[in-house]
């Protein structure tokens, strides 16, 4: 299954109809007082839209990614006459000085936080445009936050949800390679900590509102991390010997997508669809003829159809798909 251009132009019709909508909004926001009180557009001009923040950035990582690899589509103004009216200084200002509120500390973490990163990434490809230099303030101060966090953050956090600290890591990692050595070289040791003793995988999963595997995010993160021959025998070791990949990791079943948290797993299917096929491509394989090329096929094929459809799952499903569809660039 390839991205081609009737579902990048798909993509970008659902993404367009949702950055910019302000209901419902989900607000990660700790109120100190009566003064707090104020529409989400006041405190995140930039990012109001899309049901919550972090699903607003992954939103625009979206729209930004198919207008770069589909530039004659025509949506691909209305991409970049939007972009041109939100990606603001005045507006992006107004988004950083959020972070310095009180009890901000903790705002999208770490999960927003890896997005923005990633968002600022994909701007900066796009070389006739000025959004990465008016984005990359707030990237900068989400990565000073994330070498704060991991300097104290003694155990990885592996649940399916946004609380995941390996998502966020490849995210921030895949940033930092070629804009901030020493983020890269925190985040190595952190995951060769956290991860490289690990063996024999027999973790309880899917979650019933999960949208991420625990362990296929560490496997992908480790899959950037670590040397290829080391990488290789880690992994068999992880969950190929003791037959958990072939057992377990089979496509989820979704029974209400109009909840918010079972329509996660909609999710799932889509990010094991992208961890599989990128550790698979970091391991070299054959995708004519490796099982996790396969799985990552069938996760996707599960998932494709529901994309569109229900407001709970629209408003973001769409990301995971497109991570899964379009091989990791180089940096």
């Amino acid at each position: 299954m390839e991205l081609n251009e009737d579902t990048a132009r798909r993509f970008a019709g659902i993404a367009l109809g949702h950055v910019t909508r302000a209901f419902p909004y989900k607000d990660d926001h700790v109120f100190t007082g009566p003064d707090d009180l104020r529409l989400p557009q006041a405190a995140h001009p930039v990012f109001f839209g899309s049901f919550d923040w972090h699903s607003c950035v992954h939103g625009w990582w979206t729209l930004l990614t198919l207008r770069r690899l589909y530039p004659q589509m025509p949506e691909a103004a209305q991409i970049e006459a939007l972009a041109d009216t939100t990606f603001t200084q005045a507006k992006l200002a107004v988004e950083l000085a959020y972070l310095d509120r009180p009890l901000a500390r903790g705002f999208e973490r770490p999960y927003g936080w890896g997005w923005l990163m990633y968002l600022h990434h994909e701007a900066a490809r796009h070389d006739d445009a000025p959004w990465a230099e008016r984005l990359e303030p707030l990237a900068r101060a989400f990565a000073a936050g994330l070498r704060d966090y991991l300097k104290i953050l003694t155990y990885p956090i592996t649940v399916g949800t946004h609380f995941n600290t390996a998502f966020a890591l490849v995210l921030a990692r895949r940033w930092a390679l070629d804009r901030d050595p020493d983020l890269v070289v925190l985040i190595d040791d952190w995951a060769s900590r956290a991860f490289a003793h690990h063996r024999d995988y027999a973790g309880w999963e899917p979650g019933g509102d999960e949208f991420l595997s625990p362990v296929l995010t560490a496997a992908l993160l480790m899959s950037e991390v670590m040397p290829h021959l080391a990488f290789a025998p880690w992994f068999e070791a992880l969950v190929e010997a003791n037959g958990w990949l072939l057992r377990e990791c089979r496509p989820v079943t979704v029974s209400d997508r109009s909840d918010g948290k079972i329509a996660h797993l909609d999710g799932l299917n889509l990010s094991r669809a992208w961890c599989l096929s990128d550790i698979a491509r970091a391991l070299g394989r054959s995708e004519a003829s490796d099982p996790l090329m396969r799985l990552a096929n069938l996760h996707l094929a599960a998932a494709m159809p529901h994309v569109a459809g229900d407001y709970m799952g629209e408003h973001w499903l769409a990301s995971f798909a497109l991570l899964a569809l379009v091989p990791k660039a180089p940096a």
